[in-house]
């Protein structure tokens, strides 16, 4: 059986319906709540399953070639640096930060993202207020970093 004569319906817009509502399509960010050079990552489940699931994550960003380092700050117990080796991360590329004295991870984390020696910095820092993400997006992008932690377990 053809079909000789066209089905004529009407088209809607896809945004007929939520132009007509109170809603708005999108929400614009304040510039102070820029996000491009902070990101986070929740991860959750079996410490296996994350370190699984974190390896390509962590693999892809050690193999970037601009010249700058992947700097990993406190990374956690579970991550120990056999582990590190194991998922043949590019090692000549990373950087292993730990806090010293009274200072603390997450200003360790700050002072590399100002300094712009990294391309990435990776903080195991749990979640973060307002206040603190703006404080990382602001060292992100005084040294053209990338900052991204990480939440195992939340």
């Amino acid at each position: 059986m053809q079909y000789t004569e066209s089905i004529t319906r009407p088209q809607l817009s896809l945004f007929d319906g939520a132009s007509k509502s109170s809603l708005p399509l999108f929400r614009a960010r304040p510039a102070d709540e820029d996000t491009d050079s902070f990101s986070e990552l929740t991860l959750s489940g079996s410490i296996a399953r994350c370190q699984l699931l974190l390896a390509p994550v962590l693999r892809e960003l050690s193999e970037a070639a601009n010249g700058r380092w992947l700097t990993l700050v406190a990374p956690p117990a579970a991550l120990a640096s056999g582990w590190l080796r194991g998922v043949e991360l590019n090692r000549e590329q990373i950087l292993l930060l730990q806090p010293r004295g009274g200072q603390s991870a997450g200003e360790l984390a700050r002072m590399a993202l100002r300094s712009g020696r990294s391309h990435t910095v990776v903080t195991w820092l749990g979640e973060l207020d307002v206040a603190e993400r703006l404080q990382f997006i602001a060292a992100a992008q005084q040294g053209g970093s990338q900052g991204l932690n990480i939440r195992i377990g939340a």
